[in-house]
């Protein structure tokens, strides 16, 4: 079994013959983008949505995590307050018949720079949440579980989950709406995942992960510590 991501079946689209990032300057020069920022907009005459960066994302080391499940089990808790593997938004997947480092794959989500799930979505209930630092979200209200954003996900497994009690999508929001949770979450706040991890293998950073590597959001955060534990320091070479 590979739990190794898959390359996005989406590539970067293409804005009048520019790339996004020269499109966005072009936008700036006119005034345009500085009306558009802080939420999604659909370009006028195109089926082209524009979005602003997720201000946090989520890294994981595949070579510290120990598949105690405690950051499942804490995402459920603090988002519904019933701890439950069913209805957690990290994923961890453990394979027996692997060995160190590829037996363990934790799947987070890449708060993507042009998100399919927010493109897919009929109804704005996927969408950027800009005042939690422009997250990707779902808003439940709105969701009519047509599962849509589910399909657009480029990432196996999928880092949208189906929630068999609601009825609806969930996707991690970097714990932005977490009624369970004492701390301010969100961006710029407590992820309840990094915060419980007992070996620090989840860590929130500020910085975009290169979007065209697919191994980017897997880093090395083992530091001397973990290395006078006996452990190596260096970085791994996961298979397939």
């Amino acid at each position: 079994m590979q739990f190794d991501e898959i390359t996005p079946q989406c590539e970067e689209p293409k804005f009048g013959g520019m790339d996004r990032r020269t499109f966005l300057k072009t936008l700036a020069a006119a005034g345009i983008a500085a009306s558009g920022a802080g939420a999604a907009f659909m370009l006028p005459g195109t089926n082209l949505m524009v979005m602003p960066n997720s201000k946090g994302y989520l890294v994981v080391d595949m070579g510290k995590c120990m598949g105690c499940d405690t950051c499942m089990m804490t995402c459920s808790l603090v988002h519904h307050g019933e701890a439950s593997l069913s209805l957690s938004r990290i994923q961890i997947q453990q394979d027996a018949f692997q060995s160190w480092p590829n037996d363990i794959h934790m799947a987070v989500c890449h708060q993507c720079e042009d998100a399919p799930c927010v493109n897919a979505c009929p109804v704005e209930a996927d969408h950027v949440d800009i005042v939690h630092g422009n997250v990707r979200t779902i808003d439940p209200d709105r969701c009519i579980g047509c599962t849509q954003c589910i399909d657009a996900c480029p990432w196996l497994p999928k880092r949208l989950q189906w929630n068999p009690e609601t009825k609806k999508v969930q996707k991690c929001d970097l714990c932005a709406n977490t009624p369970y949770l004492r701390d301010k979450g969100g961006p710029g706040g407590t992820q309840s995942c990094v915060k419980v991890c007992p070996v620090g293998a989840i860590a929130y950073i500020d910085k975009m992960p290169d979007q065209n590597d697919p191994t980017a959001y897997n880093v090395n955060l083992r530091d001397k510590a973990w290395k006078s534990l006996g452990m190596t320091d260096e970085d791994i070479v996961r298979e397939g």
